[in-house]
């Protein structure tokens, strides 16, 4: 089993960058698919960005590629969400999602562990 915890997030104007990070308790860290949602309100769960264990390969959301960059330092048992270029459109709440997995996931759904979010604002 495996904690995630989010942090990173917070009030940026449009155009700003934040870096996104979660930690992740447990010794298996690096045998994790791990992924990055967003919930907006008003708005249906989104997925963001999902990394492989190894960080060989990763895929985006269209609305969210060539801006943001997932990554992640096994090492250090973090995941990492860089996002540049934000615009009013990406505020939501962030979410970290973990499966024990070789595969790329996508799907909410298919992830077993979640943090508890944090927030991201971008103000016009």
């Amino acid at each position: 089993q495996v904690q995630l915890v989010e942090s990173g997030g917070g009030l940026v104007q449009a155009g700003a960058s934040l870096r996104l990070s979660c930690g992740a308790s447990g010794r298996t860290f690096s045998r994790y698919t791990m992924g990055w949602f967003r919930h907006a309100p008003g708005k249906e769960r989104e997925f963001v960005a999902a990394i492989t264990w190894s960080g060989g390969s990763t895929n985006y959301a269209d609305s969210v590629k060539g801006r943001f960059t997932i990554s992640r330092d096994n090492a250090k048992n973090t995941l990492y969400l860089q996002m540049n270029s934000l615009t009013p459109e990406d505020t939501a709440v962030y979410y970290c999602a973990a499966r024990t997995t070789w595969t790329l996931i996508t799907r909410a759904g298919d992830y077993d562990y979640w943090g508890q979010g944090t927030q991201v604002t971008v103000s016009s």
